[in-house]
């Protein structure tokens, strides 16, 4: 597992047309605690995984991570996992015990996007209802296309967690089925802090490795940045 800076730019792959709903192939869902993602009380031990406070994350061969810092406050504000040619943002977020905020979140995520010009549709994905959205980009070669990106999220005890996939795995689901597996096995940490509804969940720079492990892992993180978002939670 690696760690770099967060990219300032787009993947090439982003600048594509929005897809259908052919290409995006309607699969069932299973539910959460049993497929993930997993609330903290569902996971025995924790030592396998790297933490980043209020996320947990199970590492794997050619996964690398960029910490997302909010220029202002310089706290750590988002995680993006990059496999290969695509990437998910994650980002968790307090939410109330009774009800869940995806519904919403969703519709303000498509009216947000509207607003920029762009284009959404509404599917039924393997984490349930997602939202493709594509909005108006300038290519490499300077000429007009669309960033798009394909929006999840799960809500789960006292907690929501939104995922942003991006490259092939926006439209593809063969391309997204790895990224999809690990956006799985996330471990969210609530804590038991009351919080409002919608308020970021702190996430904080891991830990170093330990000395018998510096031959396989960078021995420190490169200073992180904010990376590019399409749309804010709401």
């Amino acid at each position: 597992m690696l760690f770099g800076r967060s990219r300032k730019t787009q993947r090439e792959s982003d600048e594509v047309l929005t897809p259908s709903a052919e290409e995006i192939e309607v699969q069932d869902t299973e539910g959460r605690a049993e497929s993930g993602p997993f609330d903290a009380s569902e996971v025995e031990e924790r030592e396998s995984y790297l933490d980043l406070g209020a996320v947990l994350i199970a590492p794997r061969q050619g996964l690398e991570l960029r910490l997302e810092v909010e220029e202002s406050s310089q706290r750590v504000i988002a995680v993006t996992m990059d496999l290969g040619e695509s990437s998910v943002q994650v980002q968790a977020f307090a939410a109330p015990r009774s009800e869940g905020l995806w519904p919403e979140i969703r519709e303000q995520i498509a009216e947000s996007v509207r607003s920029q010009g762009g284009q959404t549709e509404e599917l039924e994905g393997t984490l349930g209802a997602e939202l493709i959205a594509s909005v108006p980009a300038e290519t490499p070669d300077g000429s007009p296309g669309y960033r798009v990106a394909r929006f999840v999220g799960v809500d789960g005890p006292r907690w929501f967690l939104r995922g942003v996939f991006s490259g092939p795995a926006a439209i593809q689901r063969d391309a997204a089925s790895e990224l999809e597996e690990l956006f799985r096995s996330l471990v969210v940490v609530r804590g038991d802090s009351p919080m409002p509804p919608r308020e970021l969940l702190p996430l904080t720079m891991p830990k170093a490795p330990q000395e018998d492990e510096a031959a396989e892992e960078p021995s420190g993180l490169q200073a992180p940045e904010r990376g590019p978002e399409i749309t804010e939670i709401g």
